[in-house]
């Protein structure tokens, strides 16, 4: 079955930085889009950022857009998440998640499976 372990989170000053990974396994994972939500306590899920199967194409929610940065080692089955200029309003838990398989729509909206998350905790 498919499996998604999340790491890297922590607490960090405002203006820090943090890499989260997520190690998965149980399905051929170089053929699916995959990304990473965020919750926080009282608001909505939000889809943060998603790249495609081949890793050649990313997306990133306007909040983030500019300071964080979606990557995948497809030969290790990792997935990671680079935060820098990290802000208060980016503390939330995070989740690890899959998309479609390609060639389906990859984005923050379409990811179907989730792990348990880690948190990221931003003081000012």
């Amino acid at each position: 079955q498919v499996q998604l372990v999340e790491s890297g989170g922590g607490s960090v000053q405002s203006g820090g930085s943090l890499r989260l990974s997520c190690a998965a396994s149980g399905y051929t994972y170089s053929r699916y889009c995959m990304g990473w939500f965020r919750q926080a306590p009282g608001k909505p899920r939000e889809g943060v950022a998603a790249i495609s199967a081949g890793g050649d194409s990313c997306y990133y929610a306007d909040s983030v857009q500019g300071r964080f940065t979606i990557s995948r080692d497809n030969a290790q089955n990792t997935l990671y998440l680079q935060m820098n200029s990290l802000k208060p309003e980016d503390t939330a838990m995070y989740y690890c998640a899959r998309g479609l398989q390609s060639p389906g729509r990859c984005g923050t909206t379409n990811l179907n499976y989730w792990a348990r998350g880690t948190q990221v905790t931003v003081s000012s």
